[in-house]
């Protein structure tokens, strides 16, 4: 498969963010290998942009620049941090993707009455890639990200990237922003794939046109607690998703919702909410944007996928690390004095990975988990996974996907 040049009128850089500074370009010539396909790159200059397009996904453009970003890689922090290209692609009412294309990040247009600014149609997802010390780049199962955008756009009624697209889209974004991701074991790089109704209507109806689209950028860790107990709060007031709603897909609109909860609970010193189902009041569903799991002796139990919580990427990777680890795992309803009783709780999520919880706040009692420390369990179960999403140990899962960087 071959990457085509086409050239484009040059388009100026984005103006940096604070605290970041311009690129200094290089004019050396890389390749770009993915699993068995090489790419060769030639050098594009500040003054003229590329685009390099090809079927479906399969588009974008380079700006050569040093090896890494000039980033404070100590104190990376999970925020925006502007990178150099993202992805775009089109969907007109025929359901078939346009050729994809790599552009400088920036403000992009949209008609006021875009189907997703009017009724919320819209969709994202989030992984992450990891850089190994022998500088190549992994992925970690972005097939799943891209099903789970399929059964989400379903829900939605909107049309989706096949499955194929979806995962060359992310690849090639990452490799144009590949400066951008942090040295080994100081971070990584985020990557937000988005699925939007971009067309205008004015009725509430499907949009007529769609916009597929990846961004990046270098992140931290999620909870400024990094790896260390964060403290929750059981939401009794609120609620998160309800039987027959949208709770189970990753739609835009499920996280604007838990906002007001969270930040009442910030404002009390809390790291997040835990919500509780819209039914019974009783059993737990999830946090903000995380799975919960409780511990009980060796028995690892998290709440069941029925249609109101996201079934998480990183929850079901942890789930199979757990079982190949001897533990006995159970997706079911749990209930809230199951919770307090545990002898452990924690968090999986693709900001997070696993971050242990501390302890829960609820109806004005407090319960404490490990003496603030560390779970056992959750140390492993953490470990485990990042040394395989990180490459520090053989993959024999499977999944994970590395992209080679031949200078």
């Amino acid at each position: 498969m071959e990457l085509h040049l086409t050239s484009r009128s040059a388009l100026p850089l984005p103006p940096p963010l604070a605290g970041q500074r311009r690129p200094n370009l290089s004019l050396s010539t890389p390749s770009l290998r993915i699993k068995n396909h090489t790419y060769s790159v030639p050098p594009l200059f500040s003054k003229a942009h590329c685009v390099i397009g090809c079927q479906a996904s399969l588009a974008t453009n380079y700006m050569e620049t040093s090896a890494v970003a000039d980033l404070d890689w100590e104190n990376l922090g999970f925020g925006l941090v502007q990178t150099d290209f993202m992805y775009i692609a089109k969907c007109g009412p025929d359901g078939n993707f346009s050729k994809g294309e790599m552009v400088p990040f920036g403000p992009i247009e949209l008609s006021p009455s875009a189907g997703v600014l009017n009724y919320g149609q819209g969709l994202f997802e989030g992984l992450k890639a990891y850089r190994k010390t022998d500088g190549s780049i992994l992925l970690f199962r972005p097939e799943e990200n891209a099903i789970r955008m399929r059964d989400g756009a379903e829900r939605m009624c909107m049309p989706a990237p096949t499955l194929e697209q979806f995962v060359d889209a992310v690849k090639q974004t990452v490799l144009a922003n590949k400066r951008w991701v942090p040295p080994t074991g100081k971070g990584s790089l985020y990557i937000r794939p988005l699925l939007m109704g971009s067309g205008a209507v004015l009725g509430l109806a499907p949009a007529p046109e769609y916009t597929f689209m990846i961004f990046v950028s270098p992140v931290g860790n999620y909870f400024k607690e990094g790896l260390a107990p964060i403290n929750l709060i059981i939401e009794d007031n609120f609620h998160r998703a309800a039987p027959g709603g949208t709770g189970g897909v990753k739609t835009i609109g499920n996280y604007a919702s838990v906002l007001k909860a969270q930040r009442i609970a910030k404002e009390k010193g809390y790291s997040d909410v835990l919500y509780l189902d819209a039914v019974h009041n009783k059993y737990l569903e999830e946090v903000s944007s995380c799975n919960i799991f409780i511990v009980k002796g060796n028995v690892i139990s998290t709440p069941a996928i029925k249609g109101t919580i996201l079934p998480g990427i990183t929850r079901k990777s942890i789930l199979e690390v757990a079982q190949r680890k001897g533990f006995k795992v159970e997706e079911r309803l749990v209930s809230v004095d199951e919770l307090l009783e545990a002898d452990e709780v924690f968090c999986t999520g693709t900001a997070v990975v696993v971050s242990p919880v501390g302890s829960i706040t609820y109806l004005g009692e407090r319960v404490e988990y490990g003496k603030q420390g560390v779970g056992v369990v959750s140390q492993q179960l953490y470990t485990s996974l990042t040394s395989l999403q990180m490459g520090h140990v053989e993959d024999c899962m499977g999944w994970t996907v590395e992209l080679y960087l031949l200078l």
